[in-house]
């Protein structure tokens, strides 16, 4: 479920291998995963837009090594030195044939790190557009993913007109998380944990100030589905 806040741990279990690098294209054949930071520290310049409903995501770097001892002065790399694609070509492919019709959008599932040990899992997104542009002197991938309702059913192809939805803005999270204490509002549970509208979304309620948002455990967020407390 989207807003949910999970550990790394938690991550690789459902996912089924262990993530060790951000971009992980086509896990178990129906869709993908990339992990995202817009933390001031992070190494990519991930930015979310139009109101939270797309996450434009930057490309990966050519791995440090003897040849590459820095990888921010080198272009990201299409294709790794064997020639095989990168995973910045596995995604940029999925993106150019989607864009022109030729397959459905690539499904894929955004985990946000917050913090050390914490994650947030953001829920279903398509990726729907991907390009090169100069950044710093160099070239580095972009990639556009729009935000999609519900969870979707993975066995069956994307529909590319998808409802879109709202992404949490990263500060919203962290002064949440801050306020709570990490625990549900109602039970005090520090585990399960979501981030909760208390006027829902499709009442009008807003994903922008913390003031609509809480912090409820899995229990507690089921019982209150779309009810206004």
């Amino acid at each position: 479920m989207a807003n949910e806040i999970i550990s790394y741990l938690e991550m690789c279990r459902r996912e089924g291998v262990t993530l060790q690098r951000g971009m992980n294209f086509g896990l178990g054949g129906n869709h993908s995963v990339i992990l995202m930071s817009l933390r001031p520290n992070a190494p990519y310049e991930d930015e979310v837009q139009d109101g939270g409903t797309v996450l434009i995501y930057e490309g990966h770097d050519e791995p440090r090594s003897t040849r590459v001892p820095d990888p921010k002065r080198v272009d990201q790399p299409e294709r790794s030195h064997t020639n095989t694609l990168t995973q910045n070509g596995l995604f940029y492919r999925a993106a150019q044939e989607a864009k022109a019709g030729q397959r459905p959008p690539e499904r894929v599932r955004v985990y946000e790190k917050l913090r050390q040990g914490i994650w947030s899992y953001n829920g279903i997104f398509h990726l729907v557009d991907a390009w090169r542009q100069v950044s710093n002197g160099r070239q580095v991938f972009k990639f556009k993913l729009v935000a999609v309702e519900d969870e979707e059913d993975l066995n069956v192809p994307a529909r590319s007109e998808a409802a879109r939805r709202r992404v949490i803005p990263t500060h919203v999270k962290l002064e949440v998380w801050k306020r709570d204490g990490g625990r549900c509002v109602v039970c005090g549970a520090t585990d399960e944990l979501h981030f909760d509208h208390i006027v829902p979304y499709s009442k009008g309620g807003t994903s922008l100030v913390a003031q609509n948002i809480q912090l409820l455990c899995a229990r507690h967020n089921m019982e209150k589905r779309d009810r206004i407390q």
